[in-house]
């Protein structure tokens, strides 16, 4: 088979860039690179103070929330490196996805700057870091996110359409469920103290991981949209069936997570409103996937608003240009996007 009439999937590795197959992927990495940024422009003084003003259930929400980031985006990065580069056969889908490579490392350093800033207890830190083998929901994510790594890491080549299917389902899972659930569930408690005024520092840096991991999902999304267009056979009703139970299943283990985090509840922050939350956040990916929704519920957090429920909605069809940073410019650290 000629290289000029692959389909997305097919085995081999793709290396001409011109004429280019895919000009959308080449322009979404061009993108990336304008939205550049470094862990030096994020300030957390001003955080350790907030965080001595916390009360004892605020400060356990922070110490479960930091220990989740300690591990979230390696694992993302992993799965990126170890399937996603392998199976996607463009070349200009790779330069994407080395760029996203670039930014996973950046949040892994974000995250590493935000643990040895909160925790200056090396013990606690020690805690934090290995977190998926000692906090139970912690572990139950990570190990979600395994299951879905797991199911792929054998397969060489995708040569059949069982092996492509368990392809689009890992694929579907890290954009729609862990970038797209797990992330924005951790992102919702963020922008909860940021409303009330505390941990501007995190709230800068999660704006900017914010924008990235928009564009990471819009991209693997984009990817998803090309197989449909080239193999729509492959989306079938068991595949949907599949993504629609997937979904409802990482709701439930991010619950999991927010009982442990809230407790019997904070004030404006409980597990009955984050409940309602990532089950409107589910929706919108199974919308933006094709798929009907299946909970009907409406975002309850108004302090969410400044990030735009519109744009979660939304977000996939925004411009680039949206998040876009001059890598020499400079950034308003307000800025509403």
């Amino acid at each position: 088979m000629s290289s000029r009439t692959q389909n997305l999937l097919d085995p081999g590795f793709e290396l001409t860039l011109r004429p280019m197959r895919y000009p959308d992927f080449y322009e979404r990495y061009r993108d990336a690179i304008k939205n550049t940024w470094t862990v030096e422009e994020v300030d957390l003084h001003s955080d350790v103070a907030d965080l001595a003003r916390l009360s004892p259930g605020e400060q356990h929400l922070i110490g479960r929330l930091v220990a989740f980031f300690a591990t979230g985006d390696s694992i993302v990065a992993n799965n990126l490196v170890l399937t996603l580069y392998k199976h996607i056969n463009s070349p200009e889908a790779r330069l994407y996805l080395s760029r996203q490579l670039f930014e996973e490392a950046v949040h892994v350093q974000f995250y590493l700057t935000l643990l040895d800033t909160y925790l200056p207890d090396p013990e606690e830190r020690t805690a934090a870091f290995a977190a998926i083998e000692n906090i139970p929901s912690i572990r139950e994510k990570a190990q979600f996110c395994f299951r879905w790594m797991d199911s792929v890491e054998k397969i060489d080549r995708l040569e059949t359409r069982a092996e492509r299917r368990r392809f689009l389902l890992n694929l579907i899972c890290f954009a729609a469920c862990i970038e797209g659930l797990f992330f924005y569930g951790a992102f919702a408690y963020v922008y909860w103290f940021r409303s009330r005024g505390l941990l501007h520092g995190l709230a800068t840096g999660t704006n900017w991981v914010f924008r990235d991991e928009t564009m990471h999902m819009s991209f693997a999304f984009d990817v998803v949209d090309t197989v449909r267009k080239e193999e729509p056979e492959l989306f079938d009703d068991e595949l949907r069936q599949q993504v629609t139970d997937m979904l409802n299943e990482a709701v439930e283990a991010e619950l999991q997570f927010a009982r442990d985090l809230c407790g019997d509840g904070l004030p404006g922050m409980n597990t009955a409103s984050m409940r309602q939350y990532l089950e409107c956040v589910a929706d919108q990916r199974l919308t933006r996937l094709g798929f009907a929704p299946v909970h009907g519920s409406e975002n309850p957090f108004a302090f969410m608003e400044l990030q735009g429920v519109q744009e979660l909605t939304n977000f996939f069809e925004r411009r680039p240009s949206a998040y876009q940073v001059a890598v020499e410019g400079t950034v308003d650290l307000d800025e509403d996007f």
